[in-house]
């Protein structure tokens, strides 16, 4: 009878452990999913994303073996001084000084890393003329931070884009 009771009580306790084990688990792969990103998806950030000032959309979309973005939607197409579209009169090329805003290739050059980042790319910004180094990192399905750059990544300014979903 003792050894029946002492294998009663050793049993109750792996079967506590296991339950822990189970429930812990489920919990990990809950974890995983509520998050909503795969671990490791290249094409994750493919698709239209709103800027965090919510004043431009770029598609980002693979061209070969990179990834680039161009600009699709302007909160305000047309300059209010002119009333024209808006044209990139910031470039420091005399040259592209004309070119349209809208459907501009703003990012360019980016290389999946893993684990949900981007890399080795540029940005573009028409508001002040000026090129920057460039990483993206997905947060989420719905988030990516953006984050510009001037030699070394401490030194720069994120910028957290929204997918857009197409209606």
């Amino acid at each position: 009878m003792k050894k029946i009771q002492i294998m009663m009580t050793a049993l109750q306790a792996n079967y506590k452990k296991l339950t822990l084990l189970f429930v812990g688990s489920l919990l990990l792969i809950a974890g995983a999913f509520a998050n909503g990103v795969k671990s490791d998806n290249p094409d994750g950030i493919v698709g239209v994303w709103k800027t965090g000032e919510g004043t431009a959309m770029v598609r980002i979309y693979k061209n070969g073996d990179k990834y680039q973005g161009k600009i699709v939607w302007l909160k305000e197409p047309n300059d209010p001084e002119t009333g024209k579209p808006k044209v990139d009169k910031n470039h420091p090329e005399d040259a592209s000084k004309s070119r349209a805003i809208l459907g501009l290739v703003n990012i360019w050059g980016f290389n999946y890393k893993g684990e949900n980042v981007w890399d080795e790319g540029n940005i573009y910004d028409p508001k002040n003329g000026n090129t920057y180094s460039c990483t993206m990192k997905l947060q989420n399905n719905n988030s990516l931070e953006v984050r510009g750059y001037i030699g070394v990544s401490i030194i720069g300014r994120t910028d957290t884009w929204t997918r857009q979903v197409l209606r």
